[in-house]
């Protein structure tokens, strides 16, 4: 079980690490923000429910 929270945090590391250059850059493109707002949503939404689920699976684990 404790290598499931040491994966979920390493996804979770990740993401955030791709979220916080990816959504900058594509800010700061022009035109890029319509052609990847759903790619950008997406992620958001992954990341909360990634955070949802390893604070589920730790809690379990306490």
């Amino acid at each position: 079980m404790i290598i499931a929270i040491q994966l979920l945090v390493l996804l979770l590391i990740v993401l955030s690490t791709v979220l916080v250059v990816g959504v900058p850059v594509v800010l700061a493109s022009p035109g890029q923000w319509e052609q990847s707002k759903g790619l950008i949503y997406t992620g958001a939404g992954l990341w909360t429910g990634l955070v949802i689920v390893t604070s589920l699976v730790n809690s379990l684990v306490v």
